[in-house]
């Protein structure tokens, strides 16, 4: 018998959410436990229930049907399955199957194959970089976000060696990442010439190279395609929809996790209205028509 004492978890504004034990594995029935706000809260709660960290699958709990009256007890507020994963997309944690690492990593590798063939080894230290464990934003995610923001940009005039130079700068553009604006450009930069030294021709090379540091001011001159190309892919995530937006939001705030609340917006405010006062906020005119409304709402939003 479990004589532990539960006592309401206190979570403020964050509201926890668990479904019925309805799905069978392992010899018995499973629930899903899950946050509407913060995975950090949802975290804390399953550690003070002592549900064990193995349980967690990237954006919720797997528990078992004998812990369900227990996290009920503990303040966990019982809905169906369907409320549980319509609340957990509209809270912007869900991660959508084909982000999750396994697939996101095939993924990716695929990718990389097409873009440079005969470079395997190159496309696995890549993803290893991607995958570093302190990454919060700029993770494999954010790399296929970039990727496919390139899918939709470019046009038919755009060259099959344009669209190798730009596609690589999208590989390297965060290969190195320690959150030091600048250096972290400037060593992803350096990465990327050592890397595709005898690679690509030393034309490409020098390109991509540039591209890369690019990013560190996102402000191509008027008429550098490629360069436009890649400033506006990297800010695509602007334009992503309200529940989307939250999450990066989220990502963003993870990264800078040692920096103090006050000071984090203080600095992140500062971020938003040069954002906001960049005219043309992206440079290419499909950017503008896919992004740049939904981008203005979100950033006002975010200050307000």
């Amino acid at each position: 018998m479990d004589r532990r004492v539960y006592r309401p978890f206190k979570v403020g504004s964050v509201a926890i959410f668990i479904d019925p034990p309805l799905w069978p594995a392992h010899g018995t029935h499973f629930s899903h436990l899950i946050s509407d706000t913060s995975l950090a809260e949802l975290h804390e709660f399953a550690a003070t229930a002592g549900v064990p960290e193995r349980a967690f699958d990237i954006d919720h709990y797997d528990v078992p049907a004998r812990r369900y009256p227990a996290l009920v007890a503990q303040g966990a507020r019982e809905v169906d399955g369907g409320t549980l994963v319509r609340t957990l997309i509209a809270s912007g944690l869900r991660v959508p199957g084909r982000l999750r690492p396994d697939r996101l990593r095939a993924s990716l590798l695929s990718r990389w194959n097409q873009l440079l063939p005969g470079c395997p080894a190159l496309g696995e230290e890549m993803m290893d970089r991607w995958a570093e464990p302190h990454r919060r934003y700029h993770t494999p995610e954010h790399l296929l976000d970039v990727l496919e923001a390139l899918d939709r940009l470019f046009e038919e005039h755009d060259n099959d060696g344009a669209r190798l130079r730009v596609r690589l700068a999208a590989w390297f553009h965060d290969a190195v990442y320690n959150g030091v604006a600048g250096e972290d450009e400037e060593a992803s930069a350096e990465l990327a010439a050592s890397c595709l030294d005898r690679v690509v021709s030393p034309t490409d090379a020098v390109e991509v190279v540039r591209l890369v540091r690019l990013t560190s001011s996102h402000s191509p001159l008027a008429g550098d395609r490629t360069g436009e190309l890649l400033c506006d892919a990297d800010l695509a995530v602007l334009g992503r929809t309200p529940a989307g937006y939250v999450r990066y939001l989220r990502a963003v705030r993870e990264e800078y996790a040692h920096v103090p609340d006050d000071a984090f917006a203080e600095g992140r405010a500062a971020v938003v209205h040069r954002l906001l006062a960049l005219e043309p906020l992206y440079r290419t005119g499909r950017a503008r028509a896919i992004w740049l409304e939904r981008a203005r709402v979100n950033l006002r939003g975010e200050l307000s």
